[in-house]
């Protein structure tokens, strides 16, 4: 694992709550103790740019997780709304194609874009027709990310388990995200290629996106500071 000062600045809170409410309730309570937000789908759709405002306001990071899919026109347009915004990260699908992720590059050139390869809930046993199953899993998040990274993209999305290969055969500057992380024993609910924290890291994860683990936590201030407490204790293991 690479030795950062303050690991837990790699760490993003995913605020996937219905309401804006929700999301402002758990701003509180988790305090200075985060400063890097993800805004998906579920509070997007809720709050709209609303979301982002109130965590710019409160001088947070934003990873604006949208998944954006569409014809390059209509994806270079949104990418360009949502840099409006003044987000850090932005997501696009990389089975979009080399054109539409080109287009929210130039859309968004305040951004810094990342391709989803294929998402965490994917068991490789079990995998949808559009995807090759005659070839593992691991080489097709390789092929999207050499993709996404010729139209321009900072890194990609990706499981845990992806990561190490992802580094070594496009280097450390291809930002890598790890959504679906678990702390160890928790169960992995829809997450079908979970690791833990310390895993993603140790394999080259640049940020790590924790969800329900901290959100639906009794005290979500307590669960995050030991999910990076755990971090630190099996490092000092190694």
């Amino acid at each position: 694992m690479r030795s950062d000062a303050n690991v837990s600045a790699r760490g993003i809170v995913a605020l996937d709550v219905p309401a804006l409410e929700d999301a402002i309730a758990l701003l509180a309570r988790l305090g200075d103790a985060v400063g890097y937000y993800k805004v998906g789908l579920e509070l997007f759709a809720a709050a709209g740019p609303e979301a982002v405002h109130v965590l710019r306001e409160a001088k947070k990071s934003v990873f604006l997780d949208l998944k954006l899919h569409d014809i390059p026109n209509t994806v270079g347009r949104a990418a360009r709304a949502a840099a409006g915004l003044g987000v850090d990260l932005l997501t696009v699908h990389a089975g979009g194609g080399r054109a539409m992720i080109q287009a929210a590059v130039q859309g968004a050139p305040s951004a810094r874009v990342v391709a989803v390869t294929a998402l965490t809930s994917l068991d490789p046993r079990d995998l949808p027709a559009h995807i090759r199953r005659d070839r593992p899993l691991a080489e097709w998040v390789l092929d999207l990310t050499e993709e996404a990274l010729a139209a321009g993209a900072a890194g990609v999305v990706l499981s845990g388990a992806e990561v190490a290969a992802v580094k070594a055969r496009f280097g450390a500057d291809c930002l890598c995200v790890v959504p679906g992380v678990r702390p160890p024993g928790a169960a992995p609910e829809d997450q079908a290629r979970a690791v833990t924290p310390a895993e993603a890291l140790a394999a080259g994860a640049d940020f790590l996106v924790v969800g329900r683990p901290v959100t639906q936590a009794t005290d979500p201030l307590a669960a995050w500071r030991g999910l990076w407490s755990e971090i630190h204790s099996q490092e000092g293991r190694r």
